[in-house]
């Protein structure tokens, strides 16, 4: 069994106690009796006081193949399925593998061991129109970790919906693409062939050398430097193409490299590690555009900042020439658009600012006005391919910030509109809101003293004390579930 596998796994589901039967990680009650009503992939239902509850698998074998690799037996024979290699399938209870009997099936979250279909999806236009959004199932045990450390009810309910809207996936490390691409590749499929129906996996792409140059929270594993540029092909962006080539029966959408071409419109000057990292920023998206903009079943959106980033007019200009630069590189690999604020707190619309001191001049106060500018200055460009997906998770309510700059925690958070496609009439360039950062997952930690730690995670309205990046921040998930708009 692979220990990238394992680690990610067994950290990802440390915080979620064993279910008593399988429909609690459902939202459904287990039955108290054991008449079958219906059956599906998760297993067998009932009914009890007017309501499904689902009927829990006689107690696993006290003894199963897995003991002798020294691990336990899981607790059902329907356990979910989160690896399967040639000794057999694996669960993981209690944050730690377990195996499971020679005859389940298992569950179909984990993606289980799916044969990949010979059918090629091809995308024709808004990839988020006419499909289902498949749901994160890391992201739904996360939010089961949440809610057990809950006691108010009304808080509950709004976390337990928070688990039924899609986000996205972070590719963030070589070890986490390795475990993550593919079995959620595998779970859409899977959730195909029971549902009939389209199923579109978002996943980030964000490994980059020198990844995040202006920021410390979110530095990543490789270097600036020619060796890990080489790592990134070979370990990275072509095994995502393997593993893309094989699961081509259903869409997928890619945001590509959050923060790095914008640092290139605005900080090379400033920050050397900007300038260290230009070559490796440029050669990367180069070669992914050429590798993965071919794919008929993938869709690519660049990132592009947010409103108070490149919103004013000569970062606009700027822009779509690194960006038109970078996309005419990777031919013959297409891009479908671009995406904004992701991982950012800037409101879709802000009627309250307009061009003025208070926004530093900023023609571009809010999302909505930045795209309508700048979609103009990129087909101004040259840009022939110009659609947006914007990052609609953290921005439902105006935050606290004192500066619109501010991008670390910040308090008075609140998850905003719910993912889906062309949601602004009038607005064709805009293919989708969509959750692209979790609400919940920290952006990095306050510690003064970490390794890690940039001077935006100490300001005055970044929530603390706040964790690691990517670490879950329960107190910033509570008030972001609170403050939700429209309301959970």
């Amino acid at each position: 069994m692979k220990a990238t596998i394992a680690l990610t796994a067994a950290a990802a589901l440390a915080a979620k106690a064993s279910a008593a039967c399988f429909a609690e990680r459902l939202g459904y009650p287990c039955c108290s009796g054991n008449e079958v009503v219906y059956t599906d992939n998760d297993g067998k239902w009932g009914v009890e006081n007017g309501n499904w509850c689902g009927i829990a698998d006689a107690p696993a074998q006290a003894t199963c193949w897995s003991l002798s690799q020294g691990y336990p037996c899981c607790s059902s024979s329907n356990a979910e399925v989160w690896y399967t290699d040639a000794s057999g399938k694996w669960g993981v209870e209690n944050g730690d593998w377990c195996g499971i009997p020679t005859g389940s099936t298992g569950g179909s979250t984990g993606g289980g061991n799916v044969t990949p279909s010979n059918e090629q999806y091809t995308i024709s236009g808004n990839p988020f129109k006419g499909v289902e959004f498949y749901i994160n199932p890391y992201y739904v045990e996360e939010v089961d970790g949440a809610i057990a450390q809950m006691s108010d009810s009304s808080l509950i309910a709004k976390a337990e919906k928070m688990k039924t809207y899609s986000n996205a996936i972070w590719l963030d490390t070589i070890k986490n693409m390795q475990s993550w691409l593919e079995s959620n590749l595998q779970g859409a499929q899977s959730q195909h062939q029971s549902s009939g129906k389209d199923i579109l996996t978002v996943f980030v792409v964000y490994d980059l050398p020198g990844r995040d140059c202006h920021a410390l929270a979110s530095n990543g594993e490789l270097l600036a430097n020619d060796g890990d540029l080489a790592r990134y092909k070979s370990e990275y962006i072509d095994v995502i193409e393997g593993h893309l080539k094989t699961y081509k029966s259903q869409p997928v959408v890619l945001i590509v490299e959050p923060d790095s071409l914008a640092n290139l419109v605005t900080n090379l000057e400033s920050t050397p590690a900007c300038a260290d990292s230009e070559k490796y920023y440029l050669e990367g998206h180069a070669y992914l555009i050429k590798k993965l903009g071919v794919l008929p079943h993938v869709a690519m959106y660049l990132d592009i900042g947010h409103a108070f980033w490149l919103g004013w007019d000569d970062n606009r200009e700027k822009a779509g020439k690194v960006y038109a630069k970078v996309i005419s590189s990777g031919a013959p690999g297409n891009v479908r658009g671009f995406t904004d604020n992701v991982s950012n707190y800037t409101p879709w619309e802000d009627p309250t600012l307009s061009r003025g001191p208070d926004t530093e001049w900023n023609p571009c106060p809010d999302e909505k006005r930045y795209l309508e500018a700048i979609s103009k200055d990129f087909k101004s460009a040259g840009i022939k391919s110009v659609y947006f997906v914007s990052d609609s998770s953290r921005n439902g309510k105006k935050v606290d910030r004192k500066h619109p700059g501010e991008w670390c925690n910040q308090t008075g958070v609140g998850v905003g509109a719910r993912p889906q496609a062309s949601p602004v009439s009038g607005m064709d360039y805009l293919d989708a809101f969509y959750w692209i950062k979790p609400l919940g997952e920290s952006d990095g930690t306050s510690d003064e003293s970490a390794a890690r730690f940039d001077g935006y995670c100490g300001h005055e309205t970044a929530m603390k004390p706040a964790p690691e990046a990517g670490q879950w921040f329960q107190k910033h998930f509570e008030q972001g579930i609170k403050n939700a708009n429209p309301p959970l």
